[in-house]
């Protein structure tokens, strides 16, 4: 094995996720589902029943251990729609898809309270929320009363204002504290299974991105499972000056770095590349020198 630090492998063997085990053995693949009009990079394309069905196979045909479905928009500027509007595009899609896909994992990316209850009931395993708590403050208890694990991401701001004024300085210690301080709240209410995510692009300049993914692991606090979403981000087309849909290259590189620095899971919108990017790497790691 290399030298480096390997304290990230020292989590929880496996979470319990309604009934399907997600362990941690290998790192895992959380293929992106997304059921919105207005998404930054995908938004529309998967839009009819039919559609979505077919890329939620494809991608468990390519490796994804997770599948995270979600139907409001979280891209700077996105437009603001009711909690009605929000279970009115998610529930139908989920409840088939979860019915469908038995021995999946399906996470619902969502930060309203009401909508994780009944995306719990249509069939969701995990709760993944954008905002860690702070956009709806009964989200907290409503994970511990639903029994269910959570992703507990940070966020500066709100998905309108989040890049008005982004952290500049001192990201990774104001991550760290955001992450304590939750961990303590979720802990008292008797919540077990929490996964960490930095929260890449979320209310971050270019340069706090950065750091962060280099400081990754910095991070982690109790040993907690990192989630990484790096997939196509404005962190990687804005200095390679192209766009979304040219930012896979960026994103295999980016996914590279995390994996080196603790990730336990890929959020991506292309799962066979971060399969292979995985495998590529846990060999290379694996290595004796």
């Amino acid at each position: 094995m290399s030298n480096k630090d390997t304290s990230f492998k020292h989590i929880p063997n496996s979470i319990n996720c309604n009934g399907k085990v997600l362990d941690f053995e290998q790192t895992k693949v959380m293929g992106i589902l997304n059921f919105t009009t207005d998404s930054f990079y995908d938004g529309g394309k998967y839009s009819e029943h039919d559609i979505r069905i077919a890329q939620c196979e494809k991608m468990i045909s390519e490796g994804a251990h997770i599948i995270d479905v979600g139907a409001f928009s979280s891209r700077p500027g996105a437009d603001f729609i009711s909690t009605e509007e929000e279970k009115s595009r998610l529930l139908p899609d989920l409840e088939s898809l979860s019915k469908r896909f038995p021995q999946t994992i399906f996470s619902v990316d969502t930060f309203r309270s009401e909508v994780a209850e009944a995306a719990y009931n249509h069939g969701a395993d995990i709760i993944n929320d954008i905002s860690g708590g702070t956009l709806d403050n009964n989200m907290f208890l409503k994970v511990s009363q639903l029994d269910i694990p959570y992703i507990l991401m940070h966020m500066h701001g709100n998905p309108q204002t989040m890049q008005m004024a982004p952290i500049k300085n001192n990201v990774v210690e104001k991550i760290s504290s955001f992450f304590m301080d939750s961990f303590e709240k979720l802990s008292g209410l008797g919540v077990k299974d929490i996964i960490l995510d930095p929260g890449y692009g979320f209310g971050k300049s270019l340069e706090s991105n950065y750091e962060l993914l280099k400081k990754q692991e910095d991070v982690r606090i109790n040993n907690l499972p990192i989630l990484t979403g790096l997939s196509r981000k404005s962190m990687i087309y804005k200095i390679l000056n192209n766009s979304p849909e040219e930012a896979l290259s960026g994103t295999i590189t980016l996914n590279t770095i995390a994996l080196q620095n603790g990730a336990n899971i890929l959020r991506v919108h292309d799962v066979k590349e971060a399969v292979q990017c995985i495998k590529l790497f846990e060999f290379y790691d694996n290595i004796d020198e």
